[in-house]
């Protein structure tokens, strides 16, 4: 990963990278942790980073979940590895052609005006192309953490790859050191 200039936050896909992907889940009991992801929140934090998550949750237009059904797993999520400074998510499907659905950029765009950061101040982690495709169409950088949903393509398509998420919090982490002693000198 390239030196970045001037990050301030880390944004997460939520399944698939910061907890185990159970298709359309709206169970909070089901919330479980990918290997790494309580230590790579934990050093973002500790690194002084704002912290975020963007998801995507079809599941409600496909009438398979309901917002308060998101919204609890979301807070079970928030108990077990957060909290986050913000939570955006999008209920709607592909069809429904939103500004918000990832890859699009509204999700990311939202989390940094929550959070009172640019796109460009802003890292999205996450396990699939439509993580990084909103990434960089809001302006902001990303990071691929495969998983065995990943596409092969789109991990030779992705700039930057980590090997967990851990990995890649570290590459932002040291990526925003890297920086600070430059400007320090």
């Amino acid at each position: 990963m390239a030196a970045p200039s001037g990050i301030r936050a880390v944004l997460f896909d939520r399944d698939g990278t910061l907890v185990v992907d159970v298709p359309y889940n709206g169970d909070p009991a089901r919330a479980e942790p990918m290997p790494g992801a309580v230590e790579a929140v934990r050093r973002a934090r500790a690194a002084g980073l704002a912290i975020g998550v963007v998801s995507n949750q079809s599941g409600v237009a496909r009438g398979l979940l309901t917002l308060a059904q998101v919204e609890a797993v979301n807070a079970r999520v928030d108990e077990i590895i957060g909290p986050f400074d913000v939570w955006a998510y999008c209920p709607h499907e592909e069809a429904d052609g939103c500004a918000c659905r990832k890859p699009a950029p509204g999700l990311v765009l939202r989390a940094c005006a929550a959070l009172g950061v640019t796109p460009h101040e802003t890292v999205v982690i996450g396990d699939i192309a439509a993580d990084l495709g909103a990434a960089r169409r809001a302006g902001a950088r990303g990071v691929l953490v495969p998983t065995p949903a990943t596409r092969p393509r789109e991990i030779q398509d992705a700039e930057t790859v980590a090997v967990g998420i851990l990995a890649a919090v570290d590459l932002v982490v040291d990526a925003r050191e890297r920086e600070t002693r430059e400007v320090l000198r």
